[in-house]
């Protein structure tokens, strides 16, 4: 039976193609090639201008690169058409810090904060803000809500004028009666850099080495630039951190160091950016001995040191969880997976109720106990709002159905599962779940849309170039079309068997005479 190919229109194309940049693009950040990274983003950008998390992907790019009002840029700009973009709020922030706009960028974390409180970055990004505002004046009374009051109309200010203008007003201060000040200043605390910003300066006044292109394309005047003003901004940062006086700067030998409990704040932000890079990059031992460490640490800290230290806990159980489940120590793993589950209960905090019922289940199904997985899975349906997670948690749910031997709900799940994923024009979701279906289908004996089914597959493997994924579906399409074939053989059979019965009852009504009477 042939089928129609399905024709992607352009438009598809176009998104099939800025989601496979972005991927890669991710994929580099993970392996901190951030040059290479904002160019895959770049990229994604020019292909598809309104793709926001392609902006906010690029802004941490330019933030890992010291190229803090390029952040700032792009933050702004996946903000364009949806100012409440959760993400896009929480870069402008970043921004903004890394940019020592320290009051602003608290504006930010707490407008965050009202959007998605669940998350924990929006938490420590207020308590590392008002840190380095306390740092910076020396007090904290300002930044507390009872004083300073609702930050609304600083919001309704801001969304007046153009944001980078803000910044811009911020900055622009009449700075030449303290140059000389200045100078002293950022040659402090630049300490040994300050001699090689001199030198980059140098180099900018080389007209014919400036107009040079590196081997990457960049232009050496613009990698220059960039460096100089990366440095102008360590100094920025850290002169706002704790600001120093002129009877300071001449006995002081080593920069400010942040407060304690900013260190805190940074030493926690810096180890779960560790243990996450390690989990992924499969180095499962370095991760559960980082997260131990980091737990005995939290464990110490008070509630006025860490507000949100039970929320801390649970993603370090989770972490727990994730690398012993990576050893194969499965009871371990769910030990700690059903910690987070319950910590995170008594917290209510949704994500992370989300990210538990996802842990245990997948351990549930690992061990094959499938309607466990199923019962775990189906509760955390509700708590799903991303449409590629719940494309894969139906699809999940659907196969343990087929392991179960009930093809039925298999094929349901698998139809809701193609429904979300064609929403978002993800080709790989739509291959696995297209291919549940058609093994559903067989298993109830539909043979024809079995058929159906993986023929649709198959022409989403060719579209995604996957060899392995061809082969199996093109044993499975054979198999359903012998299915087919032996069933429409079988009811060609029976028709013909009853056809010929039909035609015997006839002769015989025939031959038969009725008796006369004499």
């Amino acid at each position: 039976m042939a089928s129609k190919k399905k024709h992607y229109t352009e438009e598809d194309i176009l998104k099939s193609k800025t989601s496979a940049l972005r991927a890669d693009g991710e994929w580099k950040y993970r392996k901190r090639n951030y040059k290479q990274a904002l160019n895959s983003f770049t990229a994604a950008i020019e292909l598809s201008p309104k793709e926001k998390r392609c902006f906010v992907s690029r802004s941490k790019c330019y933030i890992q690169l010291g190229q803090f009002r390029n952040a700032l840029l792009d933050a702004e700009a996946s903000l364009a058409e949806d100012p409440l973009f959760p993400e896009g709020v929480y870069q402008k922030a970043e921004a903004l810090y890394y940019m020592g706009e320290f009051e602003f960028a608290l504006v930010f974390y707490r407008r965050g904060l009202k959007l998605r409180p669940q998350m924990v970055g929006w938490r420590l990004g207020i308590h590392k803000a008002e840190e380095a505002i306390i740092g910076s004046v020396g007090s904290s009374s300002f930044i507390k809500p009872e004083v300073m009051g609702d930050l609304s109309y600083l919001e309704e200010e801001i969304g007046r004028k153009q944001p980078i203008a803000v910044v811009q007003n911020l900055t622009k201060k009449d700075r030449s009666p303290v140059a000389m000040k200045y100078e002293r200043t950022t040659r402090h605390l630049l300490g040994g850099f300050y001699e090689h910003k001199g030198f980059l300066e140098k180099l900018l006044k080389d007209e014919d080495l400036i107009k040079g292109v590196t081997k990457n394309g960049e232009r050496m005047g613009d990698l220059l630039k960039n460096c100089i003003t990366s440095l102008n901004h360590c100094a920025d940062f850290w002169s706002q951190e704790k600001p120093i006086s002129p009877k300071e700067t001449s006995r002081q030998s080593k920069p400010p160091k942040p407060s304690l409990n900013t260190r805190k704040a940074q030493y926690l932000i810096k180890s779960f950016d560790e243990i996450s890079r390690s989990l992924a990059a499969g180095n499962t031992k370095a991760s559960l001995c980082k997260t131990e460490d980091v737990i005995k640490t939290v464990q110490g800290l008070t509630d006025q040191d860490c507000p949100i230290k039970d929320e801390i806990m649970c993603f370090l159980h989770s972490c727990m969880g994730h690398a012993y489940f990576d050893l194969g120590e499965l009871d371990k793993a769910m030990e700690y997976h059903e910690n987070d589950l319950n910590l995170s209960r008594q917290c209510d905090v949704p994500d992370a109720i989300s990210r538990a019922l996802a842990n245990i289940g997948c351990i549930y199904a690992e061990t094959k106990q499938f309607e466990k997985a199923i019962e775990f899975w189906e509760e955390r349906i509700p708590y799903i709002h991303e449409g590629l997670e719940n494309t894969w948690m139906l699809h999940e749910i659907g196969c343990c159905y087929l392991e179960l031997n009930d093809p039925k709900k298999a094929r349901d799940y698998g139809l809701r599962s193609i429904a979300v994923a064609e929403e978002m024009f993800d080709d790989m979701w739509q291959l696995r779940a297209t291919v549940l279906v058609g093994q559903s289908e067989l298993k109830l004996g539909n043979f024809e849309s079995s058929v159906s089914f993986f023929e649709k597959a198959l022409n989403l493997a060719e579209l995604e170039n996957d060899g392995m994924a061809l082969n199996a579906i093109q044993k499975a399409l054979d198999e359903a079309k012998e299915q087919l074939q032996n069933q429409q053989q079988s009811s060609e059979n029976e028709e013909h068997e009853e056809n010929e019965e039909e035609e015997e009852e006839k002769e015989e009504d025939a031959n038969e005479k009725p008796e006369t009477l004499e």
